[in-house]
């Protein structure tokens, strides 16, 4: 297994998978047999782990979804990654069909659509209207992590755990996210499928913003 000092300090040939806590790192390494994870913490507060070097930055982890079309243990790939910002812009992810697809392979629940990254988990009337511009899941760490990413390539991977009627603060959450890291621990072997492909310039690094 590669630590996280060792990433930091050695130039890394293929993506880097990025999960905010240790529980989602130690799940998606289950299914990774090259890929280095990186642990960056809460809201993306140990970032500077990442390294400088390699082909693409991986966000991995839970979400809320922010429409009913999303259930808990759907999976969410994300076409491109929003800030809450005024001045922020989102950032198109890299090849975001071709990983569904590859996640789809193994039998997972997936849909693509925008991601947004807030400072807080949202609830209620702020749900509401994120959805109404569009996003599907909400996190608190892509945005963060495909503004250090500069020109690399970015993707995101979110797991559902709560959304419309089936609220965070409930009894019911921990066997969601009991459910959710399940399934966090079988997409490991999509995203280095999709990794492959996209070193060896089997698809393009980027796809068009929608």
């Amino acid at each position: 297994m590669i630590s996280d000092d060792a990433v930091e300090s050695l130039p890394v040939v293929g993506p880097v998978v990025c999960a905010a806590l240790g529980m989602e790192a130690r799940a998606v390494r289950r299914g990774l047999a090259r890929t280095p994870v990186v642990v960056i913490g809460y809201r993306a507060r140990r970032a500077d782990r990442l390294p400088d070097d390699c082909a693409a930055l991986v966000t991995v982890g839970f979400g809320g979804a922010l429409d009913e079309r999303l259930r808990p243990g759907d999976v969410l790939v994300a076409d491109e990654i929003r800030g809450t910002g005024r001045d922020t812009r989102p950032v198109p992810c890299s090849a975001p069909r071709l990983l569904a697809e590859e996640l789809i392979r193994d039998g997972l629940s997936v849909q693509v659509g925008p991601l947004v990254t807030t400072a807080r988990i949202v609830r209620g009337r702020e749900r509401a209207v994120l959805a109404a511009q569009g996003a599907r899941v909400a996190d608190m760490e892509s945005a963060l992590v495909a503004a250090r990413a500069g020109a690399r390539p970015v993707a995101a991977v979110r797991i559902v755990v709560d959304g419309p009627g089936h609220p965070l603060l409930h009894p019911g959450t921990i066997g969601r996210g009991l459910a959710a890291r399940r399934v966090l621990a079988r997409t490991g072997p999509a995203l280095e499928r999709w990794g492959v492909l996209l070193v060896s310039g089997a698809q393009p690094p980027c796809s068009p913003p929608p």
